[in-house]
């Protein structure tokens, strides 16, 4: 998978790179979304268009290098399901996210390779560092930070950067940036030093090299 010594740092993308979905989350968020929001079509339509929307979201992270807020997203989906926008208040919202957020961490996502838990031991054994860097769409950094410690992962990380967090996107140069101060915080090192791992070839693989990193492009599914 990787040269792990040729390397002082490897910063990881999460979803597809470390973990994958739950298979049984999405069908019920959307179920709770159309129960929480009286949404009269059926729940196949609904999940339709949020995985419809969900696509578009990381498109236009991907085009642009900005981190869209996910009520944003959920108000369009409502909007193109018929409920009048106007009628739904920000703390309808916010508490539709926290019970969906819940729902997460109880349907929480699955390491998506076995070896991953010791290729980050062996990292770490040899005295080197690791963080993750990831776009975060409808799950926020915090309730993936909660699914990383339930996964025994945290320990692996000596930092994490969700987009949500810091208002930008990969392959946007500043996420980059942001990666790169804080690895400078542990130890000093050259770019070249540092690998970035992702599924995406846009945003992981021709972001972090336009930065000056190295980076590995992974596909297990």
């Amino acid at each position: 998978m990787i040269d792990i010594y040729a390397y002082e740092h490897f910063s990881f993308d999460l979803w597809m790179t470390i973990i994958k979905s739950n298979p049984e989350f999405k069908p019920k968020r959307t179920i709770l979304f159309k129960e929480y929001f009286s949404i009269d079509k059926s729940v196949e339509e609904i999940g339709k268009t949020i995985r419809y929307y969900d696509n578009l979201y990381n498109l236009i992270s991907e085009k642009t290098g900005n981190h869209i807020e996910r009520e944003e997203i959920f108000l369009l989906i409502l909007n193109v399901l018929g409920k009048n926008v106007e009628l739904i208040n920000s703390e309808d919202i916010d508490d539709f996210f926290i019970k969906s957020d819940i729902l997460f961490l109880e349907n929480r996502p699955q390491i998506i390779w076995k070896e991953i838990p010791s290729i980050l031991e062996k990292i770490t054994d040899l005295g080197k560092t690791a963080n993750i860097l990831s776009n975060t769409a409808f799950i926020h950094g915090n309730s993936l930070r909660e699914v990383l410690k339930s996964l025994n992962l945290e320990q692996y990380f000596t930092f994490m950067i969700f987009s949500d967090e810091v208002g930008v996107s990969k392959p946007n140069i500043k996420i980059f940036e942001y990666l790169y101060e804080n690895t400078q915080k542990i130890k000093q090192l050259e770019k070249s030093k540092i690998i970035h791992v992702g599924d995406n070839i846009k945003a992981d693989y021709e972001g972090a090299l336009k930065f000056g990193f190295d980076a590995k492009l992974v596909k297990f599914i």
